[in-house]
Order: C-alpha cells, then sequence, then structure tokens
C-alpha cells in the first residue's frame, strides 16, 4: 500500500456554509483543503432568486480567510414560485450554477421547498432546455412513510416520474444513502449523478442509537443499515463516474445537536479528506480517490478540474480540533470513531 498520494485538488458538491458570523468561524474548514464548492441556498429567508446569490457569495468572498484560493458556486432555491426567466439568466451569467429541490419540511430550513410539483415543470422545463443541473434532496415527507424508506420511495413517486417526463433534465441525486439510491444512480445515464456524504460512508443508523443517542451522528437523510452503507462504499470507491464527493457538512452549535429536538447534520469539513483517505485505504481503492473527490464533479458540472494538488501522507494519527469554536458557540467535528492516519498538505 502507498504511504503518499498526491490528487488534484478537491471539490465539495454540496456544502453548508450558513451566514454571518457561523459562515466566517466554519469556512476555514473547507477553504483549507478544498477549491470549490456548490453552496446550499437554504438559509433564513432562502437564497430563491439572482439577486440573492449575488449577494450571497458576496458575502463569503468577504468571510475568506487572508490568502485563501477558493470560489463559491452558488445554487437557487426552488420554489413554487421560482422564476424560470431569472433561473436562465441566472445560470447564463455564470453566476448560478445548479437549483435546489427541497420537498417542504424534508430537512433544514426546508419550509419553502415544493409540496406540489407540478407547479415547478415549468422551471424544470426551462432548465432541460439550457441544460442547468437540479440538485435534489431526495426523501418524499409524508408522514406515514417510514423515515428509512423516504428515500426509496421518492425515487419511485418522484425522482423517476420527473426524469420520464423530462429526461433530458441534468439531475444531481444528493447525499444518496440507500442501495436503491446507488443503483437508480448508476443505471441512470449521463444525465443523472449522484453525490455521496463522508459520514454515510462510515456511520450506520446503529452508531446513532446503540448505546445511547449520538446527536453528532444525527443527519438528514438519516444513516441507514449496514447493507446501505456498504452499498454507498463499493460505489464511491468504484470509480464509476456518476458518484462524486457532496460532504453535506452542515454545522450547528452543540447547544442545537444536544438538545430535546436536535438538528440534523454532521460537521466533517475538517477532517473529511483524512477520512476518505482511510476509507479508499480500507476498499483498496487509494487510486480512485482522486477520481471520487476531484474529477468526476467537474465533469457532470462541465467545468474543468482544479489545476493545484494537494497531498495525503500516511503515519502518525492526525490531530485535529474536535470542536470549532465560533461566535455563536462551538461546533463539533465529526468523529469517525477510529484514528486518521493521513494528513494532508496543499
Amino acid at each position: 500500500m502507498p504511504t503518499s498520494l498526491t490528487i488534484r485538488r478537491p471539490d465539495d458538491w454540496h456544502l453548508h456554509l450558513r451566514d454571518g458570523v457561523m459562515m466566517a468561524g466554519i469556512l476555514p474548514e473547507t477553504t483549507r483543503h478544498f477549491a470549490r464548492a456548490i453552496i446550499m441556498p437554504n438559509l433564513v429567508p432562502p437564497v430563491v432568486t439572482a439577486a440573492q446569490a449575488l449577494a450571497y457569495r458576496d458575502r463569503i468572498l468577504a468571510a475568506l480567510p487572508k490568502g485563501a484560493k477558493f470560489t463559491p458556486l452558488m445554487t437557487l432555491y426552488l420554489t413554487e414560485e421560482t422564476d424560470p426567466q431569472d433561473v436562465a439568466k441566472a445560470y447564463a451569467s455564470g453566476l448560478v450554477h445548479a437549483v435546489k429541490l427541497y420537498p417542504a419540511g424534508a430537512t433544514t430550513n426546508s419550509a419553502s421547498g415544493v409540496s406540489d410539483f407540478n407547479k415547478v415543470a415549468h422551471v424544470l422545463d426551462k432548465m432541460s432546455e439550457i441544460g442547468m443541473p437540479l440538485c435534489m434532496h431526495g426523501e418524499v415527507t409524508d408522514p406515514d412513510i417510514d423515515i428509512f424508506d423516504r428515500e426509496a420511495v421518492f425515487i419511485d413517486r418522484v425522482l423517476d416520474p420527473i426524469r420520464r417526463a423530462n429526461p433530458d433534465l441534468r439531475v444531481v441525486m444528493e447525499h444518496i444513502t440507500t442501495s436503491q439510491g446507488v443503483d437508480y444512480a448508476r443505471e441512470g445515464g449521463e444525465n443523472l449523478a449522484a453525490t455521496i456524504t463522508t459520514h454515510h460512508l462510515i456511520i450506520n443508523r446503529n452508531h446513532i442509537l446503540v448505546g445511547g443517542l449520538k446527536p453528532h451522528y444525527y443527519c438528514l437523510p438519516v444513516a441507514k443499515r449496514e447493507s446501505h452503507r456498504l452499498a454507498l462504499r463499493t460505489a464511491a470507491t468504484s470509480g464509476n463516474e456518476t458518484f462524486f464527493l457532496g460532504t453535506d457538512s452542515a454545522p450547528h452549535i452543540d447547544a442545537l445537536k444536544e438538545h430535546a429536538c436536535g438538528c440534523a447534520g454532521c460537521f466533517t469539513a475538517t477532517n473529511t479528506m483524512s477520512c476518505l483517505a482511510e476509507v479508499f485505504e480500507q476498499e483498496h481503492a487509494l487510486d480512485r480517490l482522486e477520481a471520487f473527490t476531484s474529477l468526476n464533479g467537474p465533469a457532470f458540472y462541465h467545468l474543468p478540474p482544479n489545476e493545484t494538488h494537494l497531498t495525503l501522507t500516511k503515519g502518525e494519527p492526525v490531530a485535529y480540533l474536535q470542536k470549532i469554536n465560533t461566535p455563536d458557540g462551538p461546533v463539533t467535528v465529526f468523529d469517525p470513531g477510529f484514528p486518521l492516519h493521513w494528513h494532508v498538505s496543499t
């Protein structure tokens, strides 16, 4: 097994930066290793217009650490009132790279999302026409559907009908968590891709629930059975261009995670690359890490891979901050549950 690996600098194709002092506190954890990221628009209020996306991008750039080279790739939050012409202009300008679809009530700050998918058909038609990607949070929110089944049901009830009605629509199945998601993405053709998170490659639902409730492993979509985790690992380490990294790194202060109604999200920006190197080494696939983190995503988004590189070197256990202190309060960094030996240098 190699003890050193140099790859093109990676990108994160699903990232939550929040806003204000929280953003300033956690942004360095991403810019240290990642060159670009697809920025989620679920602020309060959400980012629904090109003007709002521009203002948010400017706030991100103003908060960058000194000397950081990082490009935020902006998205728009899809609502039932979204103007397809505004979407098209934003995409043509190069400012906005995708539209994000949240089923209403599916996850953090998704109340403004879509309840009636027929009401956004005209937006999807326009996106198909111009080749603009749609990033989908793939869960139904029906109260009669078990939370562990929401992704599989979404594929059957929502995603597949949308794609059959509009086969030219370019879709990213975000943060897939099931073998059904893996299978559907793998067979979906060139207009379909899927992101996989760091934490879903490492934890299953037992990590959340066995031996006491572990709030810092609680996320949405929730981690599933071990068989699903193994399917995700097989997909991520396969080299298949359909699959690429979207960390879904989502900061919440400890007071809101360790709470009677705790927030969903794992904060993985700090140690994702070390975690992934361990996972890919365990799967005897270190030679495919670059494809997953640095090549497949840019290819789907029609962007060039990064010119710069980073090097991972195996050695003594990596020391990383267990908590990131922000003006809002501490944010706990994801604990993979095993030592990390791959050090990252840019």
